[in-house]
């Protein structure tokens, strides 16, 4: 995530709105597991656990439409789900 130039007036309530995210996330079913505020490239890296990737565009979208941060999701895959897509290309 990236703060917008809004974001960065109002950095001092950036841990109020992380907090916030919890209750988002729960409305769409998703879970926050990790939050991370960082320097370099990105201000913040998120690890969130959702049922689906519609529930956490969703919450993405409703995320980013407050004009504070700008994201860009990765959609990752643990050990065995990694296992068992190598299975299905033979």
């Amino acid at each position: 995530m990236n703060w917008t130039d809004q974001g960065v007036m109002a950095d001092r309530d950036s841990v109020g709105r992380r907090e916030q995210a919890d209750a988002l996330a729960e409305k769409y079913g998703a879970r926050i597991e990790q939050a991370y505020w960082t320097m370099g490239h990105y201000d913040m890296v998120t690890v969130i656990e959702a049922p689906d990737d519609e529930s956490v565009t969703a919450m993405m979208l409703e995320l980013t439409a407050e004009g504070n941060i700008r994201t860009s999701t990765l959609r990752a895959f643990d050990h065995a789900q990694m296992q068992a897509i190598i299975q299905r290309t033979g």
